[in-house]
């Protein structure tokens, strides 16, 4: 409401003694501050102001609305000065939805995230539920492939490339793969109901029809079902990086991998405390460029340097 500004104006008004006076701390022209003022006792219907060419005097009037906007210019001050010092120490309680299965494999990242920021506490949603960012008290959510929500504020975190593996156990039974169409002949453990898989290798891109015996909606289960030998996976290295560093699974067809996964941070508005903005910022700066090195650290395959410290299809990691 601009009379909440006018207020403001009237107060530095008062504590110059002047209007070229005050025209010169805000920074606004002389005839603008003194029309604002003007239109502010219109408004109210009292003068507040007796005006000289060289100075200014209250009124009875401007004397008791003087007090009174001082209080309230200063406590909003006080506010604003507070929220300054939350962004540079966020505090507050953390509500974010994350797929399950990538919860687990970002944990490290988390785990570094609240000792930087220890006034934050976490709220974590991992069930394998699409929440509504409008309805549902969630501060962010964290989704995999193009946003389908026009109405939500999607902020780019990362870019996973999903590559074909398999366990020793199984090649040795089913036989190696030579080339992309020998998919055609293995069991492949896709998302759902998968039909086919499309692969690129820099020159080429292919589509190749897959078969295979289970229908599954958990990355999670899909990779340990491969570590068991029942056949081939479409998958970022994040999400298996143990069992490759383990030798439970290892790359097939190296020279081909799946289409770009995007990662997504989701709000409902950009207006976001500075608990959230500081959770998306270290997340992007984590998970950007290699996201598999930044996660799989924990592993003591890549280590992450000092310098990383600085800083609606939820990825159930269906992944989707």
């Amino acid at each position: 409401m601009e009379f909440l500004d006018d207020m403001a104006l009237f107060v530095e008004v008062v504590k110059a003694g002047s209007f070229r006076a005050a025209a010169g701390v805000i920074g606004m022209p002389n005839s603008t501050l003194s029309r604002r003022i003007g239109a502010l006792e219109k408004a109210i219907g009292l003068r507040l102001l007796h005006r000289t060419t060289r100075k200014i005097a209250l009124t009875e009037a401007g004397r008791i609305y003087f007090g009174r906007c001082k209080r309230i210019v200063d406590e909003a001050r006080l506010a604003h000065e507070q929220l300054g010092e939350m962004l540079a120490q966020p505090s507050g309680v953390l509500r974010a939805s994350l797929p399950a299965d990538l919860g687990v494999h970002v944990a490290p990242l988390i785990a570094e995230f609240a000792l930087r920021y220890p006034g934050i506490a976490f709220d974590f949603d991992l069930s394998p539920r699409r929440v509504d960012l409008v309805s549902e008290p969630f501060d962010v959510a964290v989704r995999v492939g193009k946003p389908e929500d026009s109405q939500l504020i999607a902020h780019p975190l990362a870019s996973f490339s999903a590559c074909l593996y398999a366990s020793p156990a199984y090649l040795d039974r089913a036989g190696e793969l030579e080339d992309p169409a020998d998919l055609a002949r293995h069991e492949c453990l896709g998302i759902l109901k998968d039909s086919a898989w499309t692969l690129h290798n820099g020159e080429r891109t292919v589509t190749i029809p897959i078969r295979g015996r289970f229908t599954l909606n958990s990355a999670g289960l899909i990779c340990r079902l491969a570590t068991l030998g029942m056949g081939v996976i479409l998958m970022p290295e994040c999400i298996i990086a143990d069992d490759l560093a383990n030798g439970r699974l290892r790359r097939v067809l190296p020279r081909w991998h799946g289409a770009p996964l995007p990662v997504y941070a989701m709000t409902e508005t950009r207006l976001l405390p500075a608990k959230t903005q500081c959770f998306i910022a270290f997340l992007r700066e984590r998970m950007g460029g290699d996201a598999a090195v930044a996660i799989r650290h924990r592993t003591g395959r890549a280590r992450v340097g000092e310098a990383g410290l600085r800083a609606q299809k939820n990825i159930y990691v269906n992944i989707t």
